[in-house]
């Protein structure tokens, strides 16, 4: 072998080795995600308590932290709808749902004693929903939207 290629050998040696190091690095260093074992728990929960079944439009679980809230903005063939929510979180937990800009909405219990609440809206090809976790510490939120039949 000559001078010149075992050089070359060497310096493809070290590349590789310093790159494999820089790749165990950025690996380790990597913030891990931290999974909050009760938001997993409300969660199943929720999509136990609002299941998907067949004749839905859509369906969505969201984690709602405290906060200024999430707004969920959803295209849809206008007509008239039923939409099923339900939320899971701490004791005396709450969310509060807006369907328009000059509502106030409706408050849903997150904690306790939970049953889907079912009402109906006439949509004009959007869904424009607005959520607040009222209370602090992160909630489930789960709704369904359905064709209203008749």
């Amino acid at each position: 072998m000559s001078g010149e290629r075992g050089r070359g050998l060497v310096l493809h040696a070290l590349a590789a080795l310093i790159l494999a190091g820089g790749v165990v690095w950025w690996w380790r260093a990597a913030p891990s995600q931290a999974v909050d074992d009760r938001l997993l728990g409300w969660r199943r929960a929720a999509e136990q308590l609002l299941p998907e079944v067949g004749g839905l439009e859509l369906s969505n679980t969201i984690a709602l932290e405290p906060g200024p809230g999430h707004e969920e903005v959803v295209g849809v063939e206008p007509g008239d709808f039923l939409i099923s929510a339900v939320c899971a979180g701490a004791e005396g937990s709450r969310v509060r749902i807006s369907l328009g800009s000059g509502e106030s909405g409706r408050g849903l219990p997150c904690s306790g004693f939970r049953t889907p609440q079912v009402f109906s809206v006439g949509l004009a090809g959007e869904l424009h929903m607005l959520l607040r976790a009222e209370t602090s510490g992160p909630v489930i939120f789960r709704y369904t939207l359905q064709r209203a039949i008749g």
